[in-house]
């Protein structure tokens, strides 16, 4: 099926009981036995397994074209889940430019446990060869980057990674399944904020993992998921299989007004540099469009001065919402760096930009407006 039938139909049947078209939200906690012991409806207890959440994973499976899914309360649990996965000793390869909490689990959290890991740039090949090694278990590969939006050619890293016998993590939220599918391109796992492109509506918070095969390494993933607990409620479930529905038609929209935007601020006097793989200037344009079929939302530009020029800017927005996120029907702003704290490699001088579904005229004028001062 094409991938707006599967966003519609997977993982979604009439309700049995009642004929529903829309799957009930079952909050229930717990499962009536059977008088032997048994669970005939193969419910036990929602931490472990719940009608909704299983209706969501069977859906996020289809559209990555994976084996298995499984969802979390976040993506931040969603990610912690693949790194906690591994063992002792394990090393792990970070790219240099990613989301700064991606980093700060391997560093502040999982190395105290003994898990080694290096940050490399994974736009440069030769980089991440000369770090792999015999122990290395797991790369994990964001593009494009947050929040320069950096290329990482996804199959030549996954050719890489089976040299040593690593496993490629792809996070794929930015892109979406809509906009890249990276189990196809030779990774092994797929993670997803659901919170951004898959919500879209700046009202659920969710994660999730979507893997190529149910291998040992699923079945510790899941482990971890089941008895770690960070699990989704019923209803956020719910309500981000009712979202998903919508993905395909919201996802070529974003991408489109980040297009114009994007081209609107590539020659304004104001802006040192827009960060954009849709600009045939951007350094991983041939890669992106090799392997995206769209080229998202999401876009970063540099404003000419230091934070203040930035701050500034974002200060003067009339219509774009100053918030952190992306991927909601409305646009946002904000001044990276300043998110990030005081140890951030993020330009001081640079706005990140989720572009919403608003007219794109509408949006490239505040832009106009704010830089004009």
């Amino acid at each position: 099926m094409h991938i707006e039938t599967l966003a519609i139909h997977a993982g979604r049947e009439p309700d049995p009981a009642t004929g529903a078209v829309m799957s009930p939200i079952v909050l229930s906690t717990t499962f009536e036995r059977a008088a032997d012991g048994s669970f005939p409806s193969g419910y036990v207890y929602t931490r472990s397994e719940n009608p909704n959440r299983a209706a969501l994973e069977t859906c996020l499976a289809r559209l990555e074209g994976g084996d298995a899914a499984a969802a979390f309360a976040s993506g931040q649990a969603a990610t912690h889940a693949v790194l906690q996965s591994l063992a002792t000793g394990d090393h792990v390869l970070l790219p240099a430019d990613s989301y700064w909490a991606t980093r700060g689990l391997a560093m502040d959290v999982l190395a105290r446990w003994g898990l080694a890991y290096s940050v490399v740039d994974m736009t440069d090949l030769d980089q991440v060869a000369a770090h792999l090694r015999p122990t290395t278990r797991l790369i994990w590969v964001e593009t494009p980057s947050n929040p320069l939006l950096r290329i990482t050619d996804i199959a030549a890293v996954a050719d890489l990674a089976r040299t040593v016998g690593a496993r490629l993590v792809v996070d794929n939220t930015w892109p979406s399944p809509l906009g890249q599918q990276p189990l196809a391109l030779g990774a092994d796992l797929v993670m997803h904020s659901t919170t951004k492109y898959l919500g879209g509506h700046s009202d659920i918070l969710g994660g999730a993992v979507i893997t190529r095969t149910k291998d040992e390494f699923w079945a510790a993933l899941t482990k971890v998921q089941v008895t770690g607990g960070a699990t989704p409620s019923p209803f956020d479930c719910w309500l981000l299989l009712r979202s998903i529905s919508t993905l395909p038609y919201r996802v070529r929209a974003h991408s489109a007004n980040a297009q114009a935007v994007a081209e609107f601020l590539h020659d304004r006097p104001q802006v040192e540099a827009v960060h954009y793989p849709g600009l045939p200037d951007h350094p991983g344009h041939a890669v992106a469009a090799r392997q995206m079929s769209l080229f998202g939302g999401m876009l970063s530009v540099q404003i000419r001065g230091a934070a203040a020029a930035a701050m500034a800017v974002a200060g003067r927005v009339q219509l774009f919402t100053r918030a952190t996120s992306l991927g909601s029907v409305e646009s946002l702003i904000e001044h990276r760096a300043s998110i990030e704290g005081p140890h951030t490699a993020t330009p001081q001088n640079l706005l990140r930009v989720s572009v919403g579904l608003e007219h794109p005229d509408d949006l490239t004028a505040d832009l106009a407006q704010a830089l004009e001062g």
